[in-house]
């Protein structure tokens, strides 16, 4: 993000980008910024969207062909096009078409793609990495996401404590998408308040899964019984499904026993989050989690959930029995 910052800064924007990550927030911010650089709010003739698919790749490159009307660029994005990622079902002859034409765009054409997910070790990839042009937009750390909601809170003369941005983040997630709608809610029920409370969140903030579910095992790790069957049902009386929540437990389960292990084997939270696809502060509570459990109980809770699973799939448990089975055998 940085190189590409400078980009805007300076006015010296690449012909190509290739923009991809996991938050689609960030994502879908730089992109307006990308447009709003290029494009006046009133010429829709020199502008191109496409989304999905279903796009022809001769279609795209006959727009890009075409000369700019009255002005200095043509400007084309194309989001979620599958050129990018495994198992696409762009034929290969397409994706050799379009490979070859992205070497030689007209100097009048400025080309972005918005990828959810792409193959790294595709050529296309490889090639736009090679050209400097790739953007990658990855879940920010706890440090950027506290700022950040206190930088949108202030322009509404609101204050949090950074404790309270801790909280809320804990509650809501990392998603910075979800985070900004909970923010919203949080100014729109809080006119008269000026400081944002745990209090307030709780209050007002929906509760994400994932959360929920680190609280879950938190409490079976504890042995808090209670607790943890609260949680449990909690999650069902907002309707999510026993099988969801079963597999989210197994998924925790092993992001703790994987932490776990490369702790153990002297890596710090940076580089096991890389390999476990986490953020570097979500590794560091994952590894206190952990370390109420031993290795071999991981392995055996883990072991569990699969076997619940088909224990569900052959009709031999209710699905809400299952998961409470779980809970109560690993929490007593």
């Amino acid at each position: 993000m940085k190189a590409f910052n400078e980009d805007l800064k300076s006015g010296n924007l690449k012909q190509i980008y290739l923009f991809y990550g996991e938050e689609s927030y960030l994502r879908r911010q730089y992109l307006k910024r990308f447009k709003k650089a290029l494009v006046n709010d009133d010429d829709e003739m020199n502008y191109h969207y496409y989304e999905g698919n279903d796009t022809s790749v001769s279609e795209f490159i006959d727009v890009a062909e075409t000369l700019p009307f009255f002005a200095d660029r043509r400007v084309i994005i194309w989001e979620n096009s599958g050129l990018f990622k495994a198992g696409t079902n762009k034929n290969k002859a397409s994706i050799d078409k379009i490979s070859e034409y992205l070497k030689n765009v007209p100097a009048s054409t400025m080309i972005l793609f918005a990828e959810s997910e792409i193959d790294k070790r595709s050529r296309m990839v490889k090639m736009l990495i090679g050209m400097g042009s790739a953007v990658e937009f990855s879940a920010q750390d706890e440090e950027v996401l506290k700022r950040w909601i206190g930088g949108i809170l202030k322009k509404e003369n609101k204050q949090i404590t950074e404790r309270a941005a801790s909280y809320l983040i804990d509650k809501v997630g990392t998603d910075m998408e979800n985070i900004y709608t909970e923010l919203e809610k949080l100014i729109c029920f809080c006119l008269n308040q000026e400081v944002i409370t745990e209090a307030l969140i709780d209050e007002i903030c929906t509760p994400h899964i994932n959360g929920q579910i680190f609280q879950l095992v938190d409490a079976v790790a504890g042995r808090r019984q209670q607790e943890a069957l609260k949680l449990y049902y909690d999650l069902l009386a907002l309707k999510e499904p026993p099988m969801r929540i079963l597999f989210l437990i197994a998924r925790q389960f092993n992001n703790l026993l994987q932490v776990k292990d490369l702790k153990g084997k002297g890596f710090d939270h940076k580089s096991i989050g890389t390999k476990v696809g986490l953020p570097g502060f979500v590794v560091g509570k994952c590894a206190t989690q952990a370390a109420k459990f031993k290795m071999a109980g991981l392995k055996e809770a883990l072991c569990a959930c699969v076997e619940m699973e088909e224990a569900i799939k052959r009709g031999n448990l209710s699905d809400r029995l299952s998961v409470e089975l779980l809970i109560v055998k690993y929490s007593t």
